[in-house]
């Protein structure tokens, strides 16, 4: 078999019809627009489904696709008949689709970079999964971790194949384990799941990827939504099993329309590239080390300095400091917590995972993002992105700003404590550079979640205490209007912190802070990010994990009492 791209824009002859009926608004569409637009149609978004050879036009570039030299088929070894033989309908479809089966695989490039890739046709045979199609995918995988070229994967299925039984089930172990073997060796793995994706296809190698991309609109799931609604006799929510419903309940990292896919597997393919150090930009302060060199400063005046609302957050450090970032989304169990943000970031040239806390500046932002205040989700989504980095060799760099973790009854009900505890003890385990800096508020243990780094920065009117002291004020006064004194009394300046020894340095703060000159402040984290990567750059990771227990393990030490004494 020749596998020939289609392009994006195909041709076709004069007496083919010129419209047809959009399944998404049921509007009449102009089928020579419709094709230029890559099936989709422009009055309702609505994407048609592609064949294989039409989504590698839509995704490679123009003349990378190279397919592989082993062909796959499937056979009738079961002796499998309904109203027709496997044989025959096997036959049937190959003749109809000019496939072997419901996988394309081979390699390519996309914006020049280059990428193996498996993609299926639902056209076959309704992309279901029988032994060729698991054997495609397995060997796409094998090619990848040969070549430790990053593994596309698009998928369009309606699940496992009937007509091969059990050798069908077996494909998604098969596959599975293929994906496994690609996390352990640190090969980057993309899926992307377009319309449809359901049962064994989805319950295996198409949740597996590293990042998980949707097509806008793709029904995904398990079982299909009929089966559901008759199995629990209730009417399902709105948009349920589609790209975007499966995005806000923390199941995918992006949900993209058509036209900009291969734009963002191009930026992702590229930050999964960036390695080495961060490059000098010659600009911004130094770190100050020396507790000496802090002045001292009023702790309310830190406070209040810390919770204005003009400070820069997370996502404008973000947009100041890096070339590139794509957020990924979900702590693929319950939701996406808008209150952490991570992803890929490029920073000097260099790839990181940078994740932070963000509130926002105005009521709305505010509200979206909970106050800064997490959920559960927020955490399981920050340590998954920095499981994701250790498996990759990315350094994490963490931005910390929340007055603490949501005290809610949902919160409380799905884990909180218990995701805070595994995302500071999961954090002290990676292999990888860990650098955090408290920007703004550090509050308790919802801070320390995401500061459980070898090197803590801070900046110079930021505040970090185990509690804030109003709450602080109310236990131990019975009202909050002694907030002001207890501050002092619970050291959480910068200065004072540094002596303390929990800060590893301060980032000094342009006259007025941060919040009046933001990009000069950027700079200067910048800075104090990258002097403490290139701190670590030659360290292994036992020795790095070694010395971030021994950081932590010290803290408190001097004050430790030891034996008994009495008083």
């Amino acid at each position: 078999m020749t596998t020939t791209v289609e392009p994006a824009v195909a041709v076709h002859s004069a007496d083919e019809p010129k419209w047809a009926k959009c399944p998404g608004c049921a509007g009449l569409t102009y089928l020579p627009r419709l094709r230029r637009d890559l099936g989709v149609c422009r009055e309702c978004g609505h994407h048609g489904r592609l064949s294989a050879s039409q989504r590698l036009g839509t995704l490679l570039d123009p003349g990378s696709f190279t397919p592989a030299t082993t062909r796959y088929r499937s056979v009738d070894v079961l002796g499998f008949s309904d109203s027709r033989t496997y044989t025959e309908r096997l036959r049937t479809a190959r003749e109809r689709t000019g496939l072997d089966d419901a996988v394309v695989h081979g390699t390519g490039e996309i914006a020049g970079r280059p990428v193996v890739v498996a993609v299926m046709d639902f056209s076959f045979m309704g992309g279901s999964m029988g032994a060729a199609v698991g054997e495609a995918v397995t060997a796409a995988a094998e090619i990848a971790l040969a070549s430790r070229i990053p593994l596309l994967v698009v998928t369009a299925s309606g699940g496992a194949r009937m007509q091969e039984g059990a050798i069908s089930l077996m494909q998604m172990a098969k596959t599975g384990q293929a994906f496994a073997r690609l996390r352990r060796e640190g090969v980057p793995s993309i899926c992307l799941l377009t319309d449809p994706t359901y049962g064994g296809v989805t319950a295996s190698f198409a949740t597996l990827g590293d990042i998980l991309i949707a097509e806008s609109g793709a029904a995904i799931g398990f079982a299909g939504p009929e089966v559901i609604a008759k199995a629990t006799g209730k009417r399902l929510p709105d948009g349920f099993q589609r790209a975007e419903y499966l995005l806000e309940h923390g199941m995918l990292d992006r949900v993209e329309s058509r036209a900009g896919l291969r734009g963002l597997l191009g930026r992702v393919l590229a930050l999964l590239a960036g390695g080495g150090a961060v490059a000098d930009s010659g600009e911004g302060s130094d770190p100050v080390t020396d507790p000496a060199v802090c002045g001292a400063k009023p702790a309310w005046d830190a406070v209040r300095c810390a919770r204005d609302l003009t400070r820069p957050t997370t996502m404008d450090y973000i947009g100041l400091m890096c070339g590139d970032f794509v957020e990924l989304h979900g702590d693929r169990l319950h939701a996406d917590d808008p209150s952490i943000v991570g992803g890929l970031a490029s920073i000097g040239g260099s790839t990181v995972m940078l994740m932070g806390h963000q509130k926002g500046h105005d009521t709305r932002e505010l509200v979206r993002r909970n106050f800064g205040m997490p959920q559960p989700e927020g955490y399981r989504k920050a340590l998954r992105l920095m499981r994701l980095a250790e498996r990759l060799g990315i350094p994490v760099v963490t931005l910390v700003d929340t007055q603490g973790a949501y005290p809610g009854l949902g919160a409380e009900e799905r884990g909180q404590a218990w995701a805070i505890a595994e995302s500071i003890t999961g954090m002290s385990e990676l292999g990888v550079p860990v650098v955090s800096v408290i920007i703004g508020e550090g509050g308790s243990g919802g801070a320390l979640a995401l500061a459980a780094a070898e090197r803590v920065l801070m900046l110079e009117n930021a505040c970090y205490s185990v509690i804030s002291p109003e709450s602080c004020s109310t236990i131990l006064f019975g009202d909050p209007s002694h907030a002001e004194p207890v501050a002092e009394a619970l050291r959480l300046t910068a200065p004072a912190l540094l002596r303390l020894g929990v800060v590893d340095a301060v980032l000094p703060e342009p006259a007025g802070g941060a919040q009046a000159a933001p990009a000069e402040m950027a700079a200067t984290l910048y800075r104090g990010i990258k002097l403490a990567l290139d701190e670590q750059w030659h360290v292994g990771p036992d020795k790095r994990r070694e010395q971030r227990f021994e950081r932590f393990r010290q803290i408190g030490r001097p004050w430790a009492s030891e034996g008994d004494q009495d008083g």
